[in-house]
């Protein structure tokens, strides 16, 4: 049955997410002619398009798939990456403590394959504009895609260019550096923020912190925090419900400083 309401619709050429279970789910596109294959069967795409998400479709053989329109987290997991990706237990707090909110104007370093990129400019909206920077041509091109795939590339001006040399934009919100030697862009970070605006660091192994953090004394910052986020997700089987036995252990380290105004004594 198709419901007249267009809100919410599976349309030709739609994104969906197609969910067996809690691992086998797949991001793909309606189009209509044509058919979704899996281990488990296949359907005609034309059988969904003008029902809604939440709908259930059965395969050639009777095992039952759930149409979901897909979600930013979604597409995070299936989007083509050169790179390790930003998982979102640590956007989420990068969102939260990193002090970007709808209309912030925010610079990352660097973009990689655009999931970062993907989620600040989500949150950001069409009033704030995300500024990210990335000296790898394959990765810029990937993150291009990918951005254009999820939709938001609208309101994200992609750089290529190395920035050891600087940032183009000045009294920005927000930074955020997901970098390999993140401390030789700590002083331009700190001449792009506004006074007040927060800068974030991302760092894959512990040593690192204590350099960023003699680097952040040369310049003035203050109000500086870092943490770790471990995930454990839950099996959620009746009657037997338990942590799940595999999980994402470390990700990385995250640390927040805000950039500081210091009136010198006359």
């Amino acid at each position: 049955m198709k419901v007249s309401n267009d809100k919410g619709i599976i349309k030709d050429g739609s994104d969906i997410l197609i969910v067996l279970d809690e691992r086998k789910r797949w991001l793909t596109r309606a189009i209509s002619g044509k058919q979704f294959h899996c281990h488990k069967g296949f359907f005609d795409f034309d059988h969904i398009i003008g029902k809604p998400y939440g709908t259930k479709v059965i395969t050639n053989k009777s095992v039952y798939l759930t149409i979901y329109d897909p979600i930013p987290s979604d597409f995070l997991k299936q989007i083509p990456h050169s790179s390790q990706i930003i998982y979102t237990k640590d956007a989420g707090s990068i969102l939260m403590n990193g002090g970007i909110k709808p209309g912030s104007r925010v610079i990352e370093a660097g973009t990689g394959s655009g999931a970062l990129t993907s989620i600040l400019a989500t949150y950001v909206g069409q009033t704030g504009q995300v500024y990210t920077y990335e000296n790898r041509e394959t990765a810029f091109e990937t993150a291009k895609e990918n951005l254009s795939r999820i939709g938001v590339e609208t309101n994200v001006s992609m750089k290529l260019k190395d920035v050891s040399t600087g940032f183009e934009e000045k009294n920005v919100d927000a930074i955020v550096l997901d970098l390999g030697d993140p401390c030789i862009v700590i002083p331009h970070a700190y001449e792009s923020l506004k006074y007040g605006g927060i800068l974030t660091v991302f760092l894959p192994t512990f040593n690192q912190i204590e350099r960023v953090i003699t680097t952040f004394s040369e310049f003035d910052f203050d109000d500086i925090k870092a943490h770790e986020l471990i995930k454990r997700d839950f099996q959620l089987k009746p009657h037997a419900i338990r942590p799940n036995t595999r999980m994402i252990g470390h990700t990385g380290y995250l640390i927040f400083a805000r950039k500081v105004f210091k009136e010198v004594d006359q």
